[in-house]
């Protein structure tokens, strides 16, 4: 931990997270040949594997975006376990696990916060999970920014909840108290065999647009409101594994499970890299 991660955490409530995020938004999506230099520098200076792009042709990326929300080779990440088995969501580093207790989430030593107000102060899904079960991943930049399903479900609503854009790095994490419940987030909720599960997807710094498979592009823009999406002319069903969402360059998911047994995996340590499909716990 650096002496400099409490300074940080305090400029970064005095940056214009919105302006600066809608920035990176427009630069993102310029599309043009000439970058290919800055993409060969990102991919060494990240490490990114090419080999496991279902697209591996560094020249068939036309711009930032699309080289951050590339798809996998089907082959790159088998589906682990069964039914029961929990997936991650994402190419991740485990940021915390462990039980949810009286509705209290554990964010870093020494911060809490609540799943009714991470929920948006939603009464009836905040009370189901009043004790259950959360893992938060952190996506850097490096890693595949697409998200998938962590368990078979049927979505039952969205929400949005704007707030504000601080940066999800474990540095700042630790020193921001009650990040993941201030920053803006989509929230989808789904009933699954053993119960519902909620999968929040955090805003962060320069990370102002987040989608859904079965919405398109959620953020931008940006609203002063909760607002809730219900979805009763169509079901969506998405099986464990497949695409649900994606971030437009990394930030975090808080996963929400219910109060049904389950063993989390022995490696879900802070600072542990996994990768999405492989397996999170295992509910019997």
């Amino acid at each position: 931990m650096s002496k400099l991660d409490p300074w940080l955490a305090r400029l970064s409530h005095l940056l214009p997270q919105h302006a600066l995020s809608r920035v990176v938004h427009r630069l993102a999506r310029i599309e043009s040949s000439r970058l290919q230099p800055l993409l060969r520098a990102f991919v060494r200076r990240f490490g990114l594997n090419m080999d496991e792009a279902a697209e591996p042709d560094l020249t068939a990326y036309s711009s930032f975006n699309a080289l951050f929300t590339r798809a996998l080779r089907e082959d790159a990440r088998p589906l682990a376990g069964d039914a029961n088995t929990v997936v991650s969501p994402a190419d991740s580093r485990v940021s915390a696990a462990g039980r949810i207790e009286a509705g209290q989430i554990f964010q870093a030593k020494g911060h809490h916060y609540t799943v009714r107000e991470l929920l948006g102060g939603e009464e009836n899904l905040a009370e189901a999970f009043q004790i259950g079960h959360f893992v938060t991943l952190y996506l850097s930049p490096r890693h595949y920014h697409r998200l998938h399903m962590p368990m078979t479900g049927t979505l039952t609503h969205m929400i949005h909840v704007p707030g504000r854009l601080f940066s999800v790095a474990p540095r700042i994490v630790r020193h921001v108290p009650r990040l993941y419940a201030r920053n803006e987030r989509v929230v989808a909720c789904f009933d699954t065999p053993v119960g519902p599960m909620a999968m929040a997807l955090i805003g962060a710094q320069n990370v102002g647009s987040i989608e859904t498979v079965w919405a398109g592009e959620v953020t931008p823009p940006h609203g002063r409101e909760i607002s809730v999406s219900e979805y009763p002319d169509r079901t969506v069903t998405l099986e464990r594994g497949a695409e649900m969402g994606r971030f437009n360059l990394g930030s975090s998911v808080v996963l929400l499970l219910p109060d049904h047994p389950l063993k989390l995996a022995d490696h879900l340590n802070p600072e542990t890299e996994v990768q999405v499909r492989s397996a999170l716990g295992q509910f019997y």
